[in-house]
């Protein structure tokens, strides 16, 4: 594994969560408790979730065979950070990555990247990046500190 799954301050500024450590961790106590089938999920849930092929929790948790709040519990106990927060993360930096890169409309990316209204959409993305979409696409990327 050995991926890091990254989050932003409210503040523009990224920092991370190591998930390999972390699943170590919860590992080694889930073994001691005799969990090997929860160790095996939280390994399958880790992965999942480094390679971004499911980006909806209600999907993670019926391809885990976990409720959604188990899922997101055992997430949070094992990373230290919300599954919801690194979704979005994951959403909005595919988002970023399609304004610099296509000719794509706002609302085609939002859709894209999983949001139903583009003024969700435009919401989110202004709440991480400190900047309309519009604005990000036209600046190149450049974000404000």
């Amino acid at each position: 594994m050995g991926g890091t799954v990254g989050m932003a301050s409210p503040h523009g500024r990224s920092g991370g969560v190591d998930t390999a450590a972390s699943a170590e961790t919860q590992t080694k106590s889930a073994t001691a408790n005799g969990g090997t089938q929860l160790e095996a999920r939280i390994r399958r849930m880790l992965e999942m979730v480094e390679s971004a092929s499911l980006c909806k929790i209600s999907d993670l948790a019926a391809e885990l065979n976990l409720s959604e709040s188990r899922l997101q519990h055992l997430f949070k106990q094992t990373t230290g950070v919300g599954l919801g927060r690194v979704l979005t993360e994951r959403r909005l930096q595919k988002a970023a990555l399609l304004l610099r890169g296509t000719r794509l409309r706002i609302k085609e990316i939002a859709a894209a990247v999983g949001y139903e209204h583009t003024s969700s959409f435009t919401r989110a993305f202004e709440q991480r990046f400190a900047q309309p979409p519009q604005v990000y696409r036209r600046a190149g990327g450049a974000q404000k500190c």
